[in-house]
């Protein structure tokens, strides 16, 4: 469901962005035409020869309008969220080989305790996960499967919601693009409106506020979606991949041993009513 509410989305996006670049086309097609036929003939009845501009990065950057900014902003955190997330969904970031062998050492030796002290002492998602399941050992196999479970989801949930500003950055970077194609086809079409076709300066700017604005949104936005997707399916290979190592360290471990042993350093809280440690009568109590 959340796979087909995304492509739609995309599409949406898309079909909004096509329309726009063929009514801005339509703008740049009619504009020189228009142009042509309101300059003046130059001396002897000979037309001008067209002067050939080049466009710097930096000319298309403030052709492009104030939009250009925020989509700038978009790019950069699209790159950094790009190597952040590919750097923290790889198997050997959530659980170092290093750890991983530390860990086995110890539980063959049966330091649950050291086990617990080194998992805590190291940071990554493995170590996070198996510290969490090494305080529930006292309380028996279903606790500790449980707390594996949450403990997985937990580090599953974070990693998916910075997968998920990819999406959002997708999504609204063709959004403000067309922001910046209405803003110059307003600009457009006033300039039309209050000097007519004299000034055909200030009607290719206005359409090349159109044309950067939208091309520029698209240009972020569709490396944006193939990354989100790419990194998606990336992560749940990881998180197989660290369920399976985690599973496979906690099996076979000897509960009947570890009944009631308190292995971590978390504070219990829930101890026996007052009135019964005071000899108090329930109903006293209440």
């Amino acid at each position: 469901m959340h796979l087909r509410s995304s492509l739609a989305s995309i599409n949406n996006v898309f079909r909004v962005a096509a329309c726009a670049m063929m009514l801005a086309g339509n703008l740049a097609v009619v504009a020189p035409v228009l142009a042509q036929e309101g300059a003046a003939p130059a001396a002897g009845g000979e037309a001008a020869a067209p002067v050939k501009v080049e466009h710097t990065l930096m000319d298309r950057f403030h052709e492009g309008g104030w939009v250009m900014y925020p989509i700038t902003a978009c790019s950069v955190a699209l790159i950094w969220l790009t190597v952040d997330l590919w750097m923290r969904t790889g198997l050997k970031k959530m659980a170092p080989q290093g750890h991983v062998a530390q860990l086995q050492d110890l539980f063959r030796a049966g330091d649950y305790v050291g086990a617990y002290q080194f998992a805590k002492a190291n940071n990554s998602p493995f170590c996070d996960v198996s510290r969490v399941a090494l305080s529930f050992v006292g309380d028996g196999e279903e606790a500790v499967e449980n707390a594996l479970f949450t403990e997985l989801n937990k580090v599953n949930s974070t990693i998916t919601t910075r997968i998920n500003y990819l999406s959002v950055i997708g999504v609204c970077t063709p959004m403000i693009g067309l922001t910046g194609t209405v803003t110059g086809m307003m600009s457009a079409f006033a300039t039309l409106g209050t000097s007519g076709v004299g000034d055909p300066s200030k009607l290719s700017g206005a359409i090349g506020e159109v044309l950067i604005a939208t091309a520029s949104g698209l240009f972020i936005a569709v490396p944006a979606f193939m990354f989100f997707y790419f990194l998606r399916n990336r992560l749940q290979s990881a998180m197989t991949g660290l369920q399976d190592v985690v599973g496979a360290l906690f099996r076979k471990m000897p509960y009947s041993h570890l009944k009631d042993a308190h292995v971590g350093e978390e504070e219990f809280y829930a101890a026996i009513p007052n009135w019964v440690a005071g000899g108090e009568p329930a109903a006293a109590a209440a």
